[in-house]
């Protein structure tokens, strides 16, 4: 291997990892990346694509907003797709429509703009199709970002790769980690320090720190399906879940109402822990979910049922009867009941960042930062 040491060792080539290793060649540091797969099959291609900036709670919108500005950034330098096209939050109740209102009022009118029913149906429609009559109006996020899951990781891979001072150990998987040096299955790695980067995995290297921290694997049920005709909005599509999955919004006197609804109205949502929405991607398809079940191992087997619950909900909302399904997985990442970010130190010149809370793709690049800023 080469003999020269760079700056920083990654383990990991998923989004945490690749956007630390973006920030390091921003700051003309030396970066290797050590990968145990030939392409990033964890949770960075397994999500919506969305960049949720606007609705993160007060701990964590300084972070959003600057790994917005780090998104931006690195999509003009390596070309994915990455269009500034917002957040749309579906009102279908006069209680949903009092906490999008508190939280406009919350943050602003800048950052949180109401939509009307009409308004909401114009974005929504299409030739033969008549959007959920129970829409009341919409709350839209500007500020939040779109990216296709599918493409971007490998794009930034890509475009790092063509980078002096970077390096890529693909189908290398890491054994351990001592001071300044990871040991691979193909030899030893060393930098001046060593960031491990590996999501749900971090009990596979750390096994006390994952328990310590309660770390578990949060499972999610997805599909991939064929676009409604004349379904053509970049915006990511969040309902009545949503508002009670970030904090931004869940914390809010409102959100009491709301979850109170949905006891009422709708309990299985509750019991599935649905975050019902979908976002579509460059070649119009929708990606659409999803649950979440959680446990220290993810078992494989998916739900029908699950399925059904969230691909109905979304036909509701496009007016359609049913949704063409291309493609069911499921997604992973990690969980932690104790905190949103786990930043550990494990030697002198190893440590590890790991976003314990699904939202690595929002977060990213605005961690990579405060991480470099601290080394």
């Amino acid at each position: 291997m080469n003999s020269a040491i760079p700056d920083l060792v990654i383990v990991g080539a998923g989004i945490i990892g690749l956007a630390h290793a973006a920030e390091a060649v921003h700051r003309g540091l030396t970066v290797e990346i050590v990968e145990r797969d030939s392409e990033a099959v964890g949770a960075s291609v397994r999500n919506f694509g969305h960049a949720c900036i606007t609705a993160q709670g007060p701990a964590l919108l300084e972070t959003a907003q600057a790994s917005r500005r780090g998104w931006l950034r690195t999509a003009a330098q390596s070309g994915f797709w990455a269009p500034e096209a917002g957040a749309v939050v579906l009102a279908r109740s006069s209680a949903e429509a009092a906490l999008i209102e508190e939280f406009r009022d919350a943050r602003g009118t800048e950052a949180v703009r109401l939509l009307t029913a009409g308004e909401v149906n114009t974005r929504l429609a299409g030739p033969g199709r008549t959007p959920d009559p129970a829409i009341v109006g919409a709350a839209w996020f500007p500020a939040d970002l779109r990216v296709d899951p599918r493409t971007t990781v490998a794009t930034i891979a890509a475009w790092l790769a063509e980078q002096p001072g970077v390096r890529f150990h693909w189908r290398t998987n890491a054994v351990r980690c001592t001071d300044a040096a990871v040991h691979t299955s193909r030899g030893v790695v060393r930098g001046r320090h060593v960031l491990v980067c590996v999501g749900h995995d971090l009990d596979r290297l750390y096994p006390a720190t994952a328990e310590a921290n309660e770390v578990v694997r949060c499972r999610l049920q997805m599909a991939l399906v064929g676009a409604p005709a004349g379904y053509a909005l970049d915006s990511a599509v969040l309902t009545g879940t949503s508002m009670l999955r970030y904090e931004g919004m869940a914390n809010l006197p409102s959100a009491v109402a709301v979850r109170a609804e949905l006891e009422r109205g709708n309990p299985e949502l509750l019991e599935l822990g649905a975050n019902m929405m979908f976002t579509r991607r460059p070649d119009g398809t929708l990606l659409v979910g999803d649950s979440h079940h959680y446990g220290r191992t993810a078992p494989p087997f998916l739900d029908e049922q699950m399925s059904a619950h969230l691909l109905g909900g979304v036909s509701r909302i496009l007016g359609v009867d049913h949704l063409q399904v291309l493609q069911r997985w499921q997604g992973i990442y990690a969980s932690s009941g104790r905190t949103d970010v786990l930043r550990a130190s494990h030697e002198p010149t190893v440590s590890s960042v790991t976003v314990t809370t699904g939202l690595g793709m929002t977060l990213a690049f605005g961690l990579a930062a405060q991480t470099l800023d601290a080394l």
